[in-house]
């Protein structure tokens, strides 16, 4: 009999609980001391409260009750408090404030994962109040339950989602590019937001400012930058004049040590509509903590009414403070994840062209961490960095494209480094094109071997073909020779081992180059992960590589789980 917990679920034994519980004490005594109440909502709820709600992030449990009504254990608590005060508390019109603790559930599309499915979130909402006063309060609160937890190294990245979407107004472009930009913006994505930037470069206004937009970080004078962007389109300021005038009032406090304004941060959800912030702790692999104004979300389940608040786990600020007791940042080098293999030499001449120590990396022997005045090398297989860097285990790190998707990690993308060209293709032996159909057609299904499951589903997906993906780790070419599958995807630079078997490409799935990657939380703790970064994109345009020949762009989207964002 299997005694084990369900994967991502697990107990808390007596010592953690009762840390767990003096943590929790602690923060609601600060929420409360505001006049925030105790509020608790259902496990289950309604599919289409988090669908109206405009819910995006991470797959929910699904049940089926009594009635056939499909039921989800909640992924979050903010769309239940507003259904809550759209339908029960319509009538109030005073100010409501409120506080809770709830387990949150979500569900992973990988069957093996590191993310936990069951969370205790933190959060409060204030309805009814506007204005940069309330927006004050409840980015104040967050620092404070964070200080009251015991992180004190962490940063508060702020920004108005308002520049950006009248920025996007202004441009006379399909809306489809513009669901796509909001896409990279979430995905934090810049290598995709400079592509689809420059398709308009030149000849659509403002599409340069929304790509120097992503860019602009720092102190309150980053938000002048934004100002300076915005005059030429006579777009007005109200959104960056309350940005500031929040930030005033934080700064007032105390709190400016820990409130950075960054422009490149956009949340996962559609409903903000003023500020948004999100928290990063060095040493975190995610994100500690988010939240914003979303002053219209509650006119979908009833009365319009302004609203802000946020929320974070329990058990990701636990584990930052105790993160902060560790290392301290100061004597933290600088983690890069370096592969092995063909993308290594590249590498190694890249991050050298940059300025970094990189001796020993051309002859590490048996060494797997390398250790250099200011920088410290992890060596792993390309296919691994995502993970080493979307976990923390590295701050940055260089990978295929094609690594980066199929790991569907949640990293920021920072450089298309131009090396490394390589092409996902079809293949199929030759002449067996009606064989092929007729096994289709009789089978209803297509058989396919590859070593990248996610990025062939996608791609069959697309083409609304159904297949059975054989999962491999060498010799693809192999499968259709003995019948173990009638196609294959894999990646080719020349197509000499697919003629030498008989092989020939059907069909062209997207191009791969080496990208230079970030942990979300190092990339906006660390100011050297961004010089970095503008280092290896000058020595990318001067060291030009020659392209695939019929290699197509990827358009495909990484759909990292991100579960252990707080998703307020």
């Amino acid at each position: 009999m299997n005694y084990k917990t369900p994967l991502g679920f697990r107990d808390i034994l007596p010592q953690e609980a009762r840390a767990r519980e003096l943590a929790t004490r602690l923060v609601q005594d600060l929420f409360d001391s505001y006049g925030y109440d105790p509020i608790e909502t259902p496990t289950l709820e309604n599919q289409e409260l988090m669908r109206a709600a405009g819910y995006r992030s991470s797959s929910p449990f699904k049940f089926f009750d009594a009635q056939g009504n499909l039921l989800i254990m909640r992924p979050d608590v903010t769309m239940q408090v507003a259904r809550m005060c759209g339908s029960r508390l319509a009538n109030s019109c005073e100010p409501l404030r409120f506080r809770y603790t709830q387990r949150i559930f979500r569900e992973s599309d990988d069957v093996i994962t590191s993310d936990p499915r069951e969370m205790t979130q933190m959060g409060v909402e204030c309805i009814g109040e506007d204005g940069i006063k309330a927006d004050a309060e409840v980015i104040s609160l967050f620092i404070q339950a964070m200080r009251v937890l015991g992180v004190r190294n962490f940063t508060l990245s702020v920004a108005c989602v308002g520049v950006l979407n009248a920025l996007l107004d202004y441009c006379d472009v399909p809306d489809s590019w513009k669901a796509a930009l909001l896409e990279a913006f979430h995905a934090s994505n810049f290598v995709e937001l400079d592509r689809l930037c420059e398709e308009y470069a030149g000849r659509v206004e403002p599409v340069s400012a929304i790509q120097a937009l992503a860019r602009i970080r720092g102190g309150v004078e980053a938000i002048e930058q934004a100002r300076e962007l915005l005059k030429p389109y006579q777009i007005a300021s109200a959104d960056l004049d309350a940005l500031e005038a929040t930030i005033s009032l934080l700064i007032e406090e105390g709190f400016e040590h820990y409130v950075r304004v960054d422009f490149s941060v956009m949340s996962s959800f559609d409903y903000y509509t003023g500020m948004v912030f999100e928290a990063y702790a060095p040493g975190v692999g995610s994100p500690l903590g988010s939240g914003g104004r979303y002053d219209h979300m509650l006119s979908v389940f009833g009365a319009d009414r302004p609203a802000a608040g946020f929320a974070f786990f329990l058990e990701q600020a636990m584990y930052a403070a105790e993160q902060d007791k560790c290392t301290p940042e100061q004597d933290r080098p600088l983690r890069i994840a370096v592969p092995k293999g063909s993308l290594n030499p590249d590498s190694i001449e890249a991050l050298a062209a940059s300025g970094l120590d990189v001796s020993g990396l051309d002859n590490p022997g048996r060494l797997l961490v390398i250790s250099n005045p200011g920088v410290e090398y992890v060596i792993v297989r390309p296919s691994d960095a995502p993970v080493f860097v979307a976990l923390g285990a590295a701050d940055c790190g260089i990978c295929g494209k094609d690594s980066l998707l199929e790991a569907q990690s949640d990293c920021v993308e920072l450089v298309d480094l131009g090396f490394g060209a390589c092409r996902f293709i079809v293949a199929e032996p030759a002449k067996s094109a009606h064989v092929v159909d007729k096994l289709v057609e009789q089978r209803g299904f297509l058989r396919v071997a590859t070593k990248y499951p996610h990025i062939t589903q996608w791609f069959y997906d697309k083409c609304g073909v159904q297949v059975e993906i054989v999962q491999l780790h060498g010799n693809i070419e192999l499968a259709p020779l003995t019948g173990l599958a009638e196609r294959i995807v894999d990646i080719t630079a020349t197509g000499t081992t697919l003629k030498e078997n008989n092989l020939v490409v059907v069909d062209e799935v997207l191009s791969s180059t080496a990208r230079f990657i970030a942990n979300p939380c190092a990339f906006r703790t660390k100011s050297a992960i961004r010089s970095l970064a503008l280092k290896l994109k000058a020595h990318a345009q001067v060291t030009r590589y020659e392209p695939i020949a019929g290699a197509s762009q990827p358009t495909f989207t990484q759909n990292a789980n991100n579960s252990n964002k707080s998703s307020e």
